[in-house]
């Protein structure tokens, strides 16, 4: 099972993260971060043998890329490419490798149902198709265009979030959106992987399949979760990748 983290956005918790996950997501400047940043957070993971991705969002930093942005779709292509663009030289000047590309924040939450929106963004992406994969939320639309499109896909579930029907997440303005308890995580994480199953926050359970799951870098208490789950889910005879 593949753990992965948001990092590289300012927190600063890198350095005790990258050891207990096995695959995370770079900011590349659109929402957070910037070169220094990049080259620092890429070094780390290359040190904990963690798969990379870059982690490309709408250029509004100053809503840390959490709003949806009136943004023509020429201007986030551009934006999209010269993120990508940053990001990739600098893994090349550290012999890095790109292993997959997660949006970010609104830009991943409107990619599940916007068509044109998926148009733009994979187009953006295109140049990268055959060497990445593509992380995505299970059911949504960016994964079946890109599956169409030819790209290679991996399917993601929040361990740190609450879902509603509609297998949505819950939206942050509500209380019950983040979860920050660390044996309610793993009780969340170890339903998804078993049963295949998440309990919503109406208390229905759905149907979900993920081949990897997320505890954000941002979250209240992610290194006391994170380290919480490593030690939990070996005696569950769950095991992580690394």
């Amino acid at each position: 099972m593949d753990i992965n983290c948001d990092v590289g956005e300012g927190v600063g918790n890198e350095r005790e993260l990258l050891p207990l996950i096995s695959s995370c997501s770079i900011a590349c400047g659109g929402h957070a971060g910037n070169e220094k940043s990049m080259r620092e957070t890429i070094r780390l993971a290359m040190r904990h043998r963690v798969k990379i991705g870059a982690h490309p969002a709408y250029p509004d930093r100053q809503n840390f890329g959490r709003i949806s942005m009136d943004i023509s779709r020429d201007a986030l292509s551009k934006s999209i490419h010269e993120q990508l663009t940053t990001f990739t030289s600098i893994l090349k000047e550290e012999n890095a490798i790109l292993h997959h590309i997660k949006p970010h924040g609104a830009l991943y939450n409107d990619l599940a149902k916007d068509e044109a929106l998926c148009n733009t963004f994979l187009k953006s992406i295109a140049m990268y198709k055959s060497g990445s994969v593509l992380y995505v939320p299970f059911g949504s639309l960016i994964e079946q265009m890109a599956t169409i499109e030819g790209f290679g896909v991996k399917r993601e579930a929040f361990a740190d979030r609450n879902y509603d029907n509609q297998l949505h997440l819950v939206s942050r303005k509500f209380s019950d959106a983040v979860l920050t308890e660390p044996t309610k995580v793993l009780n969340h994480l170890k339903m998804m992987v078993t049963e295949k199953k998440v309990r919503t926050a109406e208390g229905n359970l759905i149907s979900i399949q993920a081949d990897t799951y997320c505890i954000h870098g941002d979250t209240p208490d992610a290194l006391k979760i994170l380290t919480y789950i490593s030690q939990k889910l070996p005696e569950l005879n769950i095991t992580t990748t690394k």
